[in-house]
């Protein structure tokens, strides 16, 4: 079925979800334009658009650790994407060599409340 993506919300881009097909942890998210998500349609492996260096570049195309589209389905708005992937080469995804970007918790004012309840 054909999807179209709604590319004028955010100027002609549309964020992109990774997530592992194998344990659904999320991986990254880049930004996708009609150029980029066509290249990923077409070849299986996710390509990204770079806001900063203004170009098209697969995911892994210098490390190795390439991004293997296994499904793609867009949200109730058709604004946003996610690509659930199996990862090649030795599962390192970030630039930071971690294997999900989302490393960095952030604390929540809620959950030490909760804590100080409990106790």
């Amino acid at each position: 079925m054909e999807i179209a993506i709604d590319f004028q919300k955010m100027d002609g881009l549309a964020p992109a979800i990774v997530q592992d097909a194998a344990n659904g942890d999320v991986l990254m998210v880049g930004f996708v334009n009609p150029e980029s998500l066509a290249l990923t349609m077409d070849t299986g492996f996710v390509t990204f658009y770079s806001r900063t260096r203004q170009k098209l570049w697969m995911k892994g195309e210098t490390s190795g650790n390439r991004l293997q589209v296994v499904t793609a389905a867009t949200d109730c708005d058709a604004d946003t994407l996610l690509f659930r992937v199996n990862v090649q080469g030795d599962g390192l995804v970030c630039h930071e060599g971690t294997r999900s970007c989302f490393t960095r918790e952030i604390a929540l004012k809620a959950a030490a409340q909760e804590a100080e309840v409990a106790q």
